[in-house]
């Protein structure tokens, strides 16, 4: 085949034997060219960390901290594998990007995701990966080591309202005719949802 579909896109297929990377056509909508959405440059690791500050819970990395020499180390794996530590080299050799992520992996004890490497091209782009740290606690979790103020009081383990337990009002919810559903994996077995049984026509 002269072209492979990938990802929704064309790809180019690289010369026989050569290692070139494969670049995405540029296909960009109306409604992305009136965003000013430029789909011939692919999106770059600020970006993508914009992204998963903005999204804030359950973020899927492991915490990461970087150490106090990571440029230092950074520099000896450049010069080894590269044979530059200019930060706008560019990694276009595929093999060599390999080795470079392999030789970063091992001494950092963190890859590249592969959501991430895509974004990966110059010697910059593999620095400010290494440089910025992950933080994977939740906001909310984030507050239980925190001074809040006297007049705020936080409720970590919330109480999920049920009529078989919830006796004070004799069973009588505030929010009638609603059910109280339970769909979170992680929450299911911890607490217990209902149903509310629907009459018709209503009592009350």
């Amino acid at each position: 085949m002269a072209a492979l579909m990938r990802h929704g896109g064309l790809m180019k297929r690289p010369p026989s034997g050569a290692f070139a990377p494969l670049h995405p056509l540029p296909f960009a909508t109306k409604a992305e060219k009136k965003k000013g959405i430029d789909k011939k440059q692919p999106p770059k690791i600020n970006a993508s960390q914009q992204s998963l500050a903005a999204k804030g819970f359950l973020r899927p990395y492991d915490p990461y901290t970087p150490p106090n020499d990571v440029n230092t180390k950074l520099d000896t794996i450049f010069e080894k594998v590269l044979g530059a530590t200019e930060g706008d080299t560019n990694i276009l050799n595929l093999a060599q990007k390999f080795d470079l992520c392999m030789a970063c992996a091992k001494e950092f004890d963190r890859a590249i995701p592969n959501s991430v490497l895509h974004s990966i091209q110059t010697l910059n782009d593999v620095r400010n990966f290494y440089q910025t740290p992950v933080d994977n606690v939740t906001p909310l979790d984030k507050m239980r080591n925190m001074d809040l103020p006297e007049n705020l009081h936080v409720q970590y383990e919330y109480h999920r309202f049920h009529p078989e337990t919830d006796k004070l009002f004799k069973g009588q919810t505030a929010y009638n005719r609603e059910s109280t559903l339970v769909t979170g994996l992680k929450y299911k077995d911890k607490y217990k949802g209902f149903i509310e049984r629907q009459e018709w026509p209503f009592t009350s």
